[in-house]
């Protein structure tokens, strides 16, 4: 496996996490138009949401292209 492959995986996990976090903070309604206007418990489960799924897609995306290249 080559360098950009991991480098591909790793930004599109990341890219993939964000947007399922926010979109399921979003959906929970733990998301104001401010960062300023939402409590700190709010902020932390956001972040821990992106983090979460940043992972998860990461990984998964680095597994699928080590079991399937050459």
């Amino acid at each position: 496996m080559d360098m950009f492959t991991i480098l591909n995986s790793i930004a599109l996990g990341i890219l993939a996490g964000t947007i399922t976090g926010l979109a399921i903070g979003y959906a929970a309604n733990r998301q104001k138009p401010a960062w300023s206007a939402i409590s700190g418990r709010d902020k932390m489960i956001n972040i821990a949401l992106v983090l979460f799924f940043s992972a998860v897609f990461t990984i998964i995306l680095l597994w699928y292209a080590m079991a399937y290249s050459s």
